[in-house]
């Protein structure tokens, strides 16, 4: 059994109660919307994030309605921002099934994006807890500008370790952070007391971001793009920067100058900046830098209350790295 199938299974009463009342929320007299986000709703994803919100509830107390309302709420946020995402990027399949703007098209999909973004306040409102609404919020801003980081890393050929990790913490990172600040937050848990954990899910989300651009360098039909499609929007991730910023000056020069060129890369440009990354170590550095963080990570859950969920905390992080998908 793996890592999170087992903590999905103890916390499946609540799962599904959080599914039920998205459903409830998105629910409309709207034909077009309905068909729409019940084929959506179909495929859930590993929902790892209201996971984070739930354990971080359970480990400084219970899973109450407020934390209910709370992980429905950043689910709906985060769902919003993977739509839009799709328009962006311009992607056809995510989870292996058509994605609301190869199906509808994009004006379709940015509207839908901005019905779940909608909803999520509103459902965050249900809690009447005015630092849970603050968050949603903080989050919803950190998400917009970790996108437009993005872009602007790839405008400007930003090859560079540090901007990248920023970037990623806003795009990634912010969204963990919030889901362990929102659930301690709703059982009425303090700064102090929470910032340890707060720091593990920081580090935590750099993790799933990072392991998740691996799977870009890696054929694998189970992933819900093509080998190479980060390259192809552009997008330098850590394997490549590292291979760069590391290797002889007079085999990086070539590729930076692809890199950095205006003209769209060809598959055969891509499959040689995946092979210069891989011969050159960045791979084994990105895993290295993950298994940096998992140990601070630890120092820092270490100094969380004594709870039986705590390893579940511990388990999940285990798992963003060794996944496999």
């Amino acid at each position: 059994m793996g890592y999170l199938t087992a903590v999905r299974q103890q916390l499946a009463p609540e799962l599904e109660r959080m599914n039920t009342l998205i459903g409830s929320v998105l629910a409309t007299r709207h034909e077009v919307i309905n068909t729409v986000v019940t084929n959506y709703l179909k495929t859930k994803g590993k929902q790892i994030r209201p996971v984070v919100v739930m354990l971080s509830a359970k480990m400084y107390g219970e899973v109450t309605d407020d934390v209910i309302y709370a992980c429905a709420a950043l689910e709906l946020l985060h769902n919003s921002s993977l739509i839009h995402d799709d328009v962006v990027d311009e992607t056809k399949l995510r989870r292996g099934l058509p994605t609301i703007n190869a199906s509808w098209g994009n004006q379709l999909a940015v509207l839908v994006g901005d019905y779940f973004i909608s909803n999520a306040l509103r459902t965050g409102l249900m809690t009447g807890n005015l630092k849970i609404i603050a968050a949603l919020s903080d989050l919803g801003k950190e998400l917009s500008i970790g996108e437009i980081d993005q872009l602007c890393n790839v405008r400007y050929h930003n090859l560079d370790e540090k901007a990248y990790l920023e970037m990623i913490h806003k795009k990634t990172a912010s969204l963990f952070i919030n889901c362990a600040k929102i659930g301690a937050e709703a059982v009425g848990t303090d700064a102090e007391t929470c910032a340890p954990l707060l720091r593990f899910a920081e580090l935590l989300g750099l993790c799933f971001q990072i392991k998740d651009d691996i799977f870009d360098y890696f054929e694998d039909p189970r992933v819900g793009k093509p080998t190479g499609n980060d390259l192809r929007e552009g997008k330098v991730t850590l394997p490549l920067i590292y291979a760069l910023n590391n290797a002889p000056a007079e085999e990086a020069a070539p590729l930076r100058a692809l890199l950095t060129s205006d003209s769209e890369l060809t598959n055969e440009q891509i499959q040689t900046l995946i092979a210069f990354a891989k011969e050159h170590g960045g791979i084994d550095y990105a895993y290295s830098r993950m298994r940096a963080m998992q140990k601070e990570a630890e120092e820092q859950i270490a100094l969380c209350p004594d709870s039986p969920w705590k390893e579940h905390f511990r388990e999940i992080f285990e798992f963003i790295i060794s996944r496999n998908h």
